[in-house]
């Protein structure tokens, strides 16, 4: 039987095991750093999708959901692996299923959600503030795009989660963000730089959707921004920093982790 034959009925985190297996592993350029943008305290993380070994992983060995970083760092020790950094990598379901596109190894395990939802802000979920995006990478490359647009190009996505909304959209902040909101939470988002250079972003205590967009654009240089989570869902492993946080919801979704 052939390994592509043989791979169609193995389990994610198997299928992307067997893809670190083949490839050939590189130092990593990045890591994550507490940092002040704009008065506001940080964690900032900075990896090369050209040199660093980014992933996405959601299901275990079993089928189930791994939910925590341990379960995805012992996951990977056993096959000789290490896990250097984690972040929650999206929203997801009572289930800790994706409420949206998920892309692993070029295999879609969950599809691109283009439902609108409407009613007043305050009641229509994060997620459904529409634009709404996905963060995606490949073949060396990252980029982070609004869902319309993604569906449209249909860039080359090995790998891809969807979240919302969108923080900025070519330089331009979320329209419903306001500059004097006092809707302060714990958020964590995504971009990616003009050079390629993708940064992962956690609040260190609690700020506004126009401050954390602000974050990205003003302050990193990161014209294209996407919100992962908020409240108590955001989570961050990074060793160097001594962070490896349990999930507020009984569990975590999608994970976005680089991998030695």
């Amino acid at each position: 039987m052939s390994p592509h034959r043989l791979a169609r009925g193995l389990p994610p985190l198997v299928l992307a095991i067997v893809a670190l297996l083949q490839g050939v592993g590189t130092a990593l350029a990045g890591g994550c750093e507490d940092r002040r943008i704009l008065d506001a305290a940080y964690v900032v993380c900075s990896f090369n999708p050209a040199t660093d070994d980014l992933r996405l992983f959601w299901q275990g060995p079993n089928g189930r959901p791994l939910r925590t970083f341990d379960a995805l760092s012992n996951a990977l020790k056993a096959v000789g692996r290490t896990l250097v950094f984690a972040m929650n990598g999206g929203m997801y379901e009572r289930d800790f299923s994706p409420v949206g596109l998920h892309v692993e190894n070029g295999r879609t395990l969950s599809a691109l959600n283009t439902k609108t939802v409407t009613g007043r802000p305050s009641q229509i979920p994060n997620f459904y503030k529409k634009p709404n995006g996905v963060f995606y990478w490949g073949d060396g490359r990252a980029g982070v795009l609004e869902s319309g647009q993604f569906r449209a190009q249909k860039p080359n996505a090995a790998f891809a989660t969807q979240s919302g909304p969108m923080l900025v959209v070519e330089g331009v902040i979320h329209p419903a963000f306001l500059k004097d909101s006092r809707d302060f939470k714990p958020r964590n988002g995504v971009g990616v730089a003009p050079d390629g250079t993708a940064y992962f972003v956690m609040t260190k205590g609690r700020v506004s959707f126009y401050e954390f967009a602000r974050a990205f654009r003003d302050g990193l240089g990161v014209p294209n921004a996407l919100f992962l989570d908020g409240g108590w869902a955001p989570g961050l492993y990074a060793p160097e920093l001594k962070r490896n946080d349990r999930p507020g919801h009984g569990g975590y979704g999608p994970i976005i982790a680089v991998v030695e």
